[in-house]
């Protein structure tokens, strides 16, 4: 049996697609049971007639990885684990609750998979784990370093990997999977999707700095592959095409027939509309749009080397024309059956 983690979000939603393609039966955690019906409508959207079958293969338990006593019962008769599950948010705020929902939590994952004694995990981290090589791409090798400018989010993820090679020096048999910025058919109000939700409305200005996106369909292949190898005790960047925002955002634009991208936004102006809107989050609880973390993010130049994942696994990645589509499409229709 698979217990896969965070599997209502993003990537966790679109790897029980990738194991149920391949025949596999999965235990499922969620916390919010309302986002359930928009995996089922994933479901339909890649399997079509055969989705309820593969359903089927799903069984839902709801937990709290902070609850010790709820993640025990979850981890009873499971074999692997894939932990997916994170908090996402750049907001200043919200540091506390990432360094909870991310290392808190990725320990407890750890120490029941020990107790438990299960026979591999896959831990998802982030390319906000690595540190970043300012003269060329960044590797598996560059080491992390805190800054002023490192987001509290990337804090929260080099611990919460800390935590899973502290299990490896325990025993557990563990692989590291490193994805940047995810792309796939969601809800545009959550995470990395957001930004397709800002190209709607149209971008006149765009960041100069350069970054990486992949698909999750990718992510989720390559963390199949990587259980069902003898790849162990190794971290694995998984990144798709390293290029320009300005790219970026005239590409999204141009599929959703906007305007592209014109100006440069000045930093510091970009700085003074982040602060506000965080000033605003702070008072309304609500977290959207920039950030302070998201602006120095705009501003950097990082580009990824993937070779080391390319040697391991078979995974041709999906060019950026073909992930947009992806979204746009699946989206739409999770949109949809959600009005049924």
């Amino acid at each position: 049996m698979i217990l896969v983690t965070g599997a209502t979000g993003l990537l966790g939603s679109h790897l029980l697609i990738e194991l149920t393609q391949k025949g596999q039966s999965c235990r499922a955690l969620y916390r919010n049971k309302e986002k359930i019906a928009d995996v089922r409508a994933l479901f339909s959207y890649y399997f079509h007639d055969s989705a309820e079958e593969k359903w089927e293969s799903v069984e839902w338990f709801s937990c709290d990885l902070l609850n010790i006593s709820e993640l025990d019962e979850a981890m009873k008769n499971i074999d692997y684990v894939y932990h997916c599950a994170a908090l996402v948010s750049f907001f200043k705020a919200d540091f506390e609750a990432c360094i909870k929902h991310n290392r808190l939590a990725t320990a407890n994952v750890v120490n029941f998979s020990l107790n438990h004694q299960i026979k591999k995990l896959c831990y998802v981290s982030s390319t906000a784990a690595v540190g970043v090589n300012t003269k060329g791409q960044t590797t598996e090798l560059n080491k992390w370093e805190p800054g002023s400018e490192v987001s509290g989010y990337s804090v929260s993820k080099f611990l919460a990997e800390k935590e899973v090679w502290r299990g490896i020096e325990e025993g557990l048999n563990a692989v590291i999977i490193n994805p940047c910025v995810i792309f796939g058919p969601g809800d545009w109000n959550s995470s990395s999707l957001a930004i397709f939700k800002a190209a709607k409305k149209g971008m006149p200005f765009y960041p100069p700095g350069s970054n990486a996106i992949v698909d999750a369909r990718d992510v989720s292949s390559a963390m199949f592959q990587l259980m069902n190898s003898s790849k162990q005790t190794e971290r694995y960047l998984c990144t798709g095409p390293n290029m320009r925002f300005y790219d970026l955002f005239t590409a999204l634009t141009k599929k959703l027939g906007k305007r592209r991208p014109k100006y440069v936004a000045p930093k510091f102006v970009a700085l003074i509309f982040a602060l506000s809107n965080e000033l605003l989050g702070h008072m309304t609880g609500k977290r959207s749009g920039v950030s302070i973390e998201s602006v120095h993010s705009g501003y950097k130049s990082i580009s990824y080397d993937r070779t080391k994942i390319e040697m391991a696994i078979n995974i041709p990645f999906h060019s950026l024309d073909e992930t947009i589509d992806n979204v746009l499409n699946g989206s739409h229709f999770i949109l949809q059956k959600r009005k049924i």
